[in-house]
C-alpha cells in the first residue's frame, strides 16, 4: 500500500517550489500507520509460525502461534497498527532459474498482494533487488545438523589412554635403562660398598645392596609412588635417583591429570567435525532446503570448498529435501548431513538429544521482515525491532520458543559448545621430562668416575701403590656384573706397608678400602 503526500506547488510565475520537510514527512507516515490494519502473510513453519492444537475453534490471528506472531504483537504495540496473518502453502520464494520471476511469499510482495512478510525469511542481496526488508530480527549463519554417533561401550584398557604407544615405549626404556645404570653406578662407586656389620669394624666382608634385581625393585617402587627399602649411598646414585624420581613425579601427574579428563569427557568420535571434512568424503551425503537462501549461498559461492560442496550436491537432486522436517528425519535414518540455518537447528537439537552441531557457522546474515518496495512502513517497523532489541526483548522471547516451548515430558536436552576432547599425551608433551632424565644420568656418571678416581687415589696413597694400578684393580672387579654383591676384607700385615712391592705380587686381585684392602 503506498501513500501520497504534497512534496511541494508549481505555477507559471515561479515554477516548482518544494515545501516538504523531512521530519514532517516521518511524522506523517508515523501517524498513518497508527491504527491501520496491515495484511500480513506467512508459511507454517516451526518455531515461527504454526497452528494451535484447536486452531479450527478459532478465527483469525488466534489460529497462530509462534515466535513470528509474538514478535508482530510487539510491533504492532510498539508502532500502533493492527494485523491480519495469514499462511500460504508455499516457499519463501526463489526465482525461476530462466524466466527470473519469483516465487512463494516474494511474489505476493512483488504483486502487492500483501503488506508484510513474516517468519524466518533470510535477508539476501537477490531478494533485496524485488523488495525491501526492514532490521534483522536475527542473526544466524548456516551449520551442519547430523546424528551423534552411538556410544561405544568401555575399553578394557582405557586405562592406557592417556598416553600414548609411544610414550609408554619410552617411559618402560628408560625404567629399565634407569635400573641399569644404578645397578652399575652402584658397582663403580665404592661409597655403595658398607660393612654389613656396623658394629664389627674389624668385619672381612663389605656388601653392595644394588643386585641387579634390587636395582629394578627400586625403580619401580618409585614409579608406583611406594617408595622402597633400599636407599642410595653414594652421591652418583642419589644424583641418578633424584633425577629418576623427578621424572616419575612428572610423569605420574600428567597421568592422573589426563586420565581424569578421559574418565570425565565423553569421548564420542564425530566421522566429520567441519565442513572441510564432509567436503573431502563421499560417504555421508549431505543436502539443504531447495530453493532457500542456504540453496543459493551454496549455488552462489566462490570459495572452493564451497563450490566443491555444491558440486556434489547438485549432481543428485535428491541430495535437496523440499521440507525442513524432511531434512531432519533424513539425518535421523540415514547416512546424512542436513545444512541448515543456526535458529531452526538449535531449536531441532534442544528437542532431539541424538542430533547435534557439526562445526562453526558457514557465513552470517540476518532474518528481517520483508515489505514491497518504498514501503512506508519498513522504517517504522525497523525502529520498533531496533528498540525491542536493546531492551533484551527479543532474546527474552526467543530464549521462551527455544528452549521452554514446547518441549515433550518437560526433558530439554542439554546443548553446549563443542569442547577439545581430551587427547593423549605424546613425545611432544612430555619429551622434555626424558631430557632432564638423560642429562641427570650423564651428571650421575660423571659423579660416579670422580667418586671412582678419588677413592682410588687415596687407597693408593695409603698403600703406597700407583694410582693406575689401584684404578686398574677396582675397575676389574666392578665390570664382572655377573659377581658377588660381597667383597672380602683384607688387612694388609706391617710388612706389606713397610714392603708394597711384596703385597702387589701375593694381592693382585685387590683393592683398597678404608684402613684395609677387599678382594676384587
Amino acid at each position: 500500500m503506498c501513500l501520497s503526500f504534497q512534496v511541494g506547488t508549481w505555477n507559471i510565475t515561479h515554477g516548482a517550489l518544494i515545501t516538504w520537510n523531512y521530519t514532517e514527512h516521518v511524522m506523517r507516515v508515523a501517524a498513518s500507520i497508527r491504527n491501520r490494519t496491515l495484511r500480513a502473510i506467512t508459511v507454517i513453519e516451526e518455531p515461527y509460525v504454526m497452528l494451535k492444537e484447536d486452531f479450527l475453534h478459532r478465527i483469525g490471528n488466534d489460529r497462530y502461534e509462534g515466535y513470528a506472531v509474538e514478535l508482530m504483537d510487539m510491533i504492532a504495540l510498539e508502532v500502533g497498527f493492527n494485523y491480519t496473518l495469514e499462511h500460504k502453502d508455499m516457499s519463501h520464494g526463489i526465482p525461476d532459474p530462466k524466466t527470473q520471476e519469483w516465487s512463494g511469499l516474494i511474489r505476493e510482495l512483488i504483486d502487492k498482494r500483501a503488506d508484510l512478510a513474516v517468519g524466518g525469511i533470510t535477508i539476501s542481496y537477490n531478494r533485496e533487488q524485488v523488495v525491501d526488508f526492514t532490521k534483522p530480527f536475527m542473526h544466524l549463519g548456516i551449520s551442519i545438523l547430523y546424528r551423534k554417533p552411538d556410544k561405544k561401550p568401555p575399553d578394557l584398557f582405557s586405562f592406557l589412554h592417556p598416553l600414548s604407544p609411544d610414550v609408554w615405549m619410552y617411559m618402560v626404556t628408560a625404567y629399565v635403562a634407569v635400573s641399569i645404570t644404578i645397578f652399575v653406578l652402584a658397582r663403580f662407586s665404592p661409597y655403595e660398598w658398607y660393612n654389613p656389620h656396623p658394629c664389627n669394624e674389624d668385619g672381612d666382608v663389605v656388601e653392595n645392596q644394588f643386585t641387579i634385581c634390587n636395582s629394578l625393585w627400586f625403580t619401580v617402587g618409585s614409579l608406583m609412588q611406594q617408595g622402597s627399602d633400599i636407599a642410595p649411598r653414594a652421591v652418583s646414585t642419589r644424583v641418578a635417583a633424584g633425577c629418576w624420581w623427578f621424572f616419575t613425579l612428572i610423569m605420574i601427574s600428567s597421568y592422573t591429570a589426563n586420565l581424569a579428563a578421559f574418565l570425565t569427557v565423553e569421548r564420542m568420535k564425530l566421522p566429520i567435525e567441519s565442513a572441510e571434512d564432509l567436503s573431502k568424503q563421499t560417504e555421508i551425503k549431505y543436502g539443504c532446503y531447495y530453493g532457500g537462501a542456504t540453496y543459493n549461498f551454496f549455488k552462489d559461492s566462490k570459495l572452493p570448498i564451497y563450490k566443491r560442496m555444491w558440486e556434489f550436491m547438485s549432481q543428485d537432486q535428491a541430495n535437496f529435501v523440499k521440507t525442513g522436517k524432511a531434512g531432519i528425519n533424513r539425518v535421523k535414518t540415514e547416512k546424512y548431513a542436513y545444512l541448515m540455518e543456526t535458529p531452526s537447528l538449535e531449536y531441532t537439537i534442544y528437542r532431539d538429544c541424538d542430533l547435534t552441531q557439526i562445526g562453526s557457522l558457514l557465513d552470517s546474515k540476518g532474518f528481517g521482515i520483508a515489505t514491497p518496495q518504498n514501503s512506508p512502513y519498513r522504517d517504522e517497523i525497523s525502529k520498533a525491532i531496533l528498540k525491542l532489541q536493546e531492551s533484551s526483548e527479543l532474546q527474552v522471547l526467543k530464549d521462551r520458543w527455544w528452549k521452554e516451548k514446547n518441549i515433550k515430558n518437560g526433558e530439554k536436552c542439554e546443548v553446549s559448545k563443542p569442547q577439545d576432547q581430551a587427547s593423549e599425551l605424546g613425545l611432544a608433551n612430555v619429551g622434555g621430562v626424558f631430557v632432564i632424565l638423560l642429562a641427570g644420568l650423564a651428571l650421575s656418571f660423571a659423579v660416579a668416575i670422580l667418586e671412582f678416581v678419588w677413592k682410588a687415589r687415596k687407597s693408593a696413597s695409603n698403600f703406597r701403590e700407583p694410582v693406575s694400578t689401584e684404578m686398574l684393580r677396582a675397575l676389574r672387579f666392578a665390570v664382572r656384573l655377573h659377581g658377588s654383591s660381597k667383597k672380602p676384607v683384607v688387612r694388609p700385615s706391617q710388612d706389606t706397608l713397610e714392603h708394597p712391592s711384596n703385597y702387589e705380587a701375593s694381592n693382585s686381585t685387590t683393592v683398597p678400602l678404608g684402613k684395609g684392602k677387599y678382594l676384587m
